[in-house]
């Protein structure tokens, strides 16, 4: 790419990035700022795309915003061990591990709601009876508490 230069609108295409987000991601230091052109546009370059291109991957693959920031610190140590980086990522597998059992569990309780369904009537539905709110006794009546 050399010295070519990309107006924001390029470089939200070659990440398949909002516009929006990469001025978000400058504004929170993950993005450096880009030089200006004379006219005052953003002029990017191609540190710019590659550094938007690992936060987007890493944004894609789940890492948080402030996980992100640490990993982008750690990569520019290249010398550095990667013992923080691998710290970061088994911290994030353990959270979509946590993540899958909470899911799992959330589709076994729909999947037994669904199943209980004898598509009747609204008014014998299992499905709404689970989602409404358990009222006390008192206000089934149609008696309001005080």
């Amino acid at each position: 790419m050399g010295a070519e230069r990309l107006q924001i609108g390029d470089l939200a295409r070659a990440t398949n990035t909002k516009v929006e987000t990469i001025r978000y991601y400058e504004q929170i230091g993950l993005l450096p700022a880009p030089s200006r052109t004379r006219g005052n546009f953003r002029a990017y370059a191609a540190k710019h795309l590659g550094r938007l291109s690992f936060i987007r991957r890493a944004r894609d693959l789940g890492f948080t915003l402030d996980q992100v920031r640490e990993l982008l610190s750690l990569s520019d140590q290249k010398r550095q061990s990667c013992e923080g980086v691998d710290l970061i990522a088994r911290q994030h597998l353990a959270d979509v591990d946590r993540k899958i059992v909470d899911l799992t569990a959330l589709r076994d309780e729909l999947s037994s709601l669904i199943e209980q369904c004898s598509c009747g009537t609204i008014a014998d539905c299992r499905i709404i009876d689970a989602l409404a709110p358990s009222l006390p006794d008192s206000t089934k009546s149609g008696a309001l508490p005080a």
